[in-house]
């Protein structure tokens, strides 16, 4: 017994030095990432208006997503409207890096078009995500509907048929 005790012990304490190091290497591999985001977070001037009206734009478009998340119609034109947006995300992005003097203090709009899929893209796909979710969700209830009415009308009909 005190063998099997020694084995548990040596083999709990080895699996935590490979949590250790696997959290470890992580948290490395991950640090780069991290400080390439602030970065880029530190390098936006938030306070430019055409940015505040962008979020402000995300808001309305959530806002407007979750109150008519009972209307599936609207909610599929919202959904290949916010894909239709991030399909032309590199037309936008061109025009926007050749107008940049006009509504912003920096040229925001690389020739990648990192910023316009992080700010512009980013948060239609997350809407298009929750529109799609919700979406499957309707659908699962009506399946349950579907087949709740089905069990219904082949009641009623043996009942019909034994009488």
């Amino acid at each position: 017994m005190e063998e099997l005790r020694s084995a548990m012990d040596d083999h709990l304490n080895q699996m935590a030095d490979l949590v250790q190091k696997f959290s470890d290497e992580l948290r490395s591999g991950l640090r780069p990432a991290y400080e390439n985001f602030m970065g880029f977070f530190h390098a936006i001037d938030w306070t430019e208006p055409w940015l505040i009206g962008l979020m402000g734009f995300y808001v309305v478009l959530l806002l407007i997503t979750f109150s008519s998340r009972k209307n599936i119609n609207f909610q599929m034109c919202l959904f290949f409207l916010a894909l239709g947006g991030v399909y032309f995300a590199e037309r936008l992005n061109r025009l926007l890096s050749e107008n940049w003097k006009s509504f912003a203090s920096q040229n925001y709009f690389d020739p990648n078009g990192l910023f316009l899929s992080v700010l512009w893209s980013g948060p239609l796909l997350v809407i298009a995500i929750i529109i799609l979710i919700n979406t499957l969700f309707s659908l699962c209830y009506l399946i349950v509907r579907w087949k709740k009415a089905e069990l219904r009308h082949r009641a009623r009909l043996a009942r019909n048929k034994q009488d």
